[in-house]
């Protein structure tokens, strides 16, 4: 596992400890003219953590994965990876730790599976030993000798996953890497990042689709305009919106009343009856008074649910 990172004298100290830290920004700006794609970004990434960078489209999140990767240069700020400045001569040695996963993967059809990895793996100076396996960890084997052009969009999308992978990266970087793949390949390759996770493996991603990083990353970000609105884990961010919870109590109808009347002391939001079902909206600090209360109906309560607000609340709550 890649350990603390060194050299960081005159980096200003965040609420998380840089010494954990294998990826660091310091006050990270990317300018295109008047555009400020990315606007005063500090970010600290802890050694073999699954980290999650959200925003919508335009929000930088692609400009900063390309900067902390040394692909462009920062216009302002400092980037540090394994304590190494990304833009820095030492950085080389570095990059050949670090895996990428574009969003848009462009390969070259005419070739197999097979041989696209081969050509990867003599860029990224790996073992061609490791493009079988690789293909293997991906559920490509089968298709290794297939062009390219064959593959469907989904077996593109885990092909370039593969080439991420090879040369045994400590370090990884997906944008987006779900796009195009059917639920049974989003739940391989997030059976794939656990394992590279119990590996030490540092991960950051990107992804639209809120609903399917919200129980599987450690910690995240929210980007918005450039700039991080907001980071840490879901829950410490649920506590920092302080949105409402949802309870759905299900009782029979003629007990609708009753749920009312237990609750009518308490400081809760709104009160909704449905067909089957009462709604109830309160904040997290009343959420226990309601429980004991509706403990008190004696095993009217037929059933109980609690909805948190989910991450894509957050994120609309933090962006709005």
């Amino acid at each position: 596992m890649l350990t603390g990172v060194n050299g960081l004298a005159g980096i200003s100290p965040m609420q998380t400890d840089t010494d954990a830290a294998v990826i660091v920004a310091r006050g990270v700006c990317k300018h295109y003219g008047p555009i400020h794609a990315v606007d005063g970004v500090d970010l600290d990434i802890r050694a073999g953590e699954l980290f999650g960078l959200i925003g919508h489209n335009g929000a930088g999140k692609s400009t900063m994965f390309k900067m902390m990767l040394g692909l462009i240069r920062a216009t302002a700020g400092e980037i540090r990876i394994a304590g190494t400045r990304v833009d820095g001569a030492n950085f080389r040695s570095v990059r050949r730790t670090i895996g990428y996963l574009p969003e848009n993967v462009v390969l070259y059809d005419n070739l197999t599976g097979l041989e696209t990895l081969y050509f990867f793996s003599r860029l990224k100076g790996a073992s061609p030993a490791e493009c079988n396996p690789a293909l293997e960890r991906v559920g490509l084997a089968h298709a290794a000798r297939r062009r390219v052009r064959e593959y469907s969009k989904g077996m593109r999308q885990r092909l370039g996953f593969a080439q991420a992978l090879l040369g045994q990266p400590r370090i990884l970087f997906l944008d987006e890497p779900t796009t195009g793949l059917d639920p049974q390949a989003i739940r391989d390759f997030y059976a794939v990042l656990r394992q590279l996770r119990s590996e030490g493996v540092t991960m950051v991603i990107t992804s639209h689709i809120l609903a399917e990083i919200q129980e599987r990353v450690d910690r995240l970000a929210i980007m918005t305009g450039g700039r991080i609105q907001a980071s840490g884990t879901v829950q410490t961010l649920r506590e920092q919106m302080d949105l409402p919870l949802w309870f759905t109590v299900r009782v029979a109808r003629e007990d609708f009343e009753a749920v009312r009347t237990v609750l009518g002391h308490l400081p809760v939001g709104a009160i909704e009856a449905h067909d089957d079902h009462v709604a109830v909206q309160c904040q997290r600090e009343v959420k226990m008074a309601v429980i004991q209360a509706l403990a008190t109906l004696n095993g009217r309560v037929r059933d109980l649910t609690v909805r948190e607000p989910s991450l894509e609340d957050m994120f609309f709550g933090f962006s709005d």
